[in-house]
């Protein structure tokens, strides 16, 4: 689903499991950014089959959790999951099109409480989700290894989500 108010936002790295490009198992979720929302379309298929036909609740979570994370270029904030809910409404057929928006609901400190709804192309919605993110700084990844990586990709000058600058 094109729309031209849509500015689109860089994965948050190529073998992400959500967003890369270079996952062959991933996602390969493309997210923009639509004001305060980022949205993304999703198409669930045979690897990520729950039961027949369908695609598996881990990853339609996955899902939300990849795009909860781009929320935080929006708030420009660099934070962790501490927990992820997803309501499954309805059943998510593998094939057809969904679209999950997500966004800032409110924030207490370094609590950041997101939420996300996936509704397909027919208009049904299937999946909700609320998360709580925790606001952290660059030296959280630092006992992984990962310090430099993390940071690089909050501070990319590629972040072409902000429109204002």
């Amino acid at each position: 689903m094109a729309d031209s108010t849509l500015t689109s936002l860089p994965p948050h790295h190529p073998q992400c499991l959500g967003c890369g490009p270079d996952n062959p198992a991933g996602l390969h979720l493309a997210v923009s950014r639509d004001g305060d929302s980022v949205v993304t379309d999703v198409t669930f298929d045979k690897r990520h089959r729950g039961a027949p036909g369908l695609a598996h609740g881990g990853a339609i979570s996955a899902a939300c959790d990849d795009l909860f994370g781009f929320v935080l270029y929006v708030v420009e904030e660099m934070a962790v999951t501490r927990r992820l809910t997803v309501d499954y409404l309805a059943p998510v057929p593998l094939g057809q099109p969904h679209r999950i928006t997500a966004g800032l609901q409110r924030r207490h400190g370094r609590r950041l409480h997101l939420e996300a709804t996936g509704t397909g192309h027919d208009g049904i919605t299937r999946f909700t989700a609320e998360a709580l993110f925790v606001v952290v700084d660059h030296h959280h990844f630092a006992p992984h290894g990962l310090e430099a990586d993390v940071q690089a990709m909050f501070t990319r000058p590629q972040r072409r989500d902000r429109k204002d600058r």
